[in-house]
């Protein structure tokens, strides 16, 4: 059983910044590419970074220049770094990686995911 567990979201003013974090662990042969995602009350959940095994990124164009999607692969662990917030960004961020439980088998897997607000 592979979890995926979120932690850093919070309530923060506009132009503030929030780091969240993502720690996955279990039976883990190798882990492909990590993302966070979002999702707004009443929208549909959408991209907002993915980073691959060996660093490679992609940013959704309303973050580029604002979010940071990194890894650190020893700890099974992605990070996104979020400056200059604004209340669109308010949100429920989900982690989501896609993981190898054996050398031919993987899953996507998903975290529970964290709320960040953006509130003066």
């Amino acid at each position: 059983q592979v979890q995926l567990v979120e932690s850093g979201g919070g309530l923060v003013q506009p132009g503030g910044s929030l780091r969240l974090s993502c720690a996955a662990s279990g039976s883990i042969f190798s882990i492909n590419k990590m993302g966070w995602y979002r999702q707004a009350p009443g929208k549909q959940r959408e991209l907002v970074a993915l980073i691959t095994g060996s660093g490679s990124t992609n940013c959704a164009d309303s973050v580029k220049g604002r979010f940071t999607i990194s890894r650190d692969n020893a700890k099974n662990m992605v990070y996104l770094q979020l400056d200059r917030l604004t209340p669109e960004d308010a949100a429920v961020y989900y982690c989501h990686a896609l993981v190898y439980l054996t050398r031919w088998s993987s899953r996507d897997y998903w975290g529970q995911g964290t709320q960040v607000t953006v509130s003066s």
